[in-house]
């Protein structure tokens, strides 16, 4: 199967040369810094040099491997399988449980394996393949974020982090709320402050009543952020 852009750049580009090596490295280079960037700003643990090691290094090995297959006639990339695979491993290594008990990491550590994946696939001359799957990662990242709080802001499901003057007033939060129209699915107490003296719980509610149901989200945290048991609460 041929590949559009590199029928575009020319012979070149389809071997194991100094000229394809470089623009294979140096775009490999690029993409990485793009979505590192991207990553860094929004402070998230993998950052800009992170993905730039983690695509040389998946470009390199697939090189690599291009090489051993023109020349010694090896017909399974296994450099490139076994670095996706260590990429994998590692970039598990950035999802962690925030002290609010929320997941964190989770679409960092996705997108640093799929940077690696691109990569790869960069690197054995599938310029099309490794483009159109850059811009559609960047879309993950960016646009279909924003589209994916829109929905969440829109649904009758949410979380809390609740934090109450102590933890004996569980149960009175608990029946104020089913007083405001609250149905609650699920409530976890927060091992991160366990001696801390308060009651720390995330909690999963449900809009149940119709008129409560035109509020926001916001509306209805800074409503319960009023009740004298409460210290603290917000929106996870």
């Amino acid at each position: 199967m041929n590949d559009l852009f590199a029928d575009i750049l020319g012979e070149w580009s389809k071997g194991v040369n100094i000229g394809s090596v470089s623009f294979k490295i140096a775009v490999a280079v690029i993409f990485a810094a793009v979505l590192g960037c991207e990553r860094a700003r929004n402070r998230h643990a993998a950052g800009l040099r992170t993905f730039i090691v983690v695509s040389l290094a998946s470009t390199v090995v697939a090189i690599a491997d291009l090489f051993l297959i023109g020349v010694y006639g090896i017909t399974i990339p296994f450099l490139s399988a076994a670095t996706v695979i260590g990429i994998a491993i590692i970039s598990s290594n950035t999802i962690l449980f925030s002290s609010k008990n929320q997941l964190k990491g989770l679409t960092t550590s996705a997108g640093l394996w799929a940077d690696s994946i691109i990569s790869v696939i960069l690197g054995l001359g599938l310029y099309t393949v490794a483009f159109f799957s850059f811009v559609v990662l960047m879309l993950s990242l960016t646009v279909f974020t924003k589209l994916e709080k829109i929905t969440k802001r829109k649904s009758n499901h949410f979380e809390v982090h609740l934090e109450l003057k102590g933890r004996n007033l569980l149960q009175e939060f608990t029946a104020t709320i089913r007083e405001f129209g609250l149905k609650i699915d699920n409530i976890e107490i927060n091992p991160a402050y366990a001696n801390s003296g308060l009651g720390v719980y995330t909690i999963a509610l449900t809009v149940a009543d119709k008129e409560l149901k035109k509020k926001t989200h916001k509306e209805i945290v800074s409503a319960l952020s009023a009740l004298d048991c409460v210290s603290y609460i917000e929106e996870i």
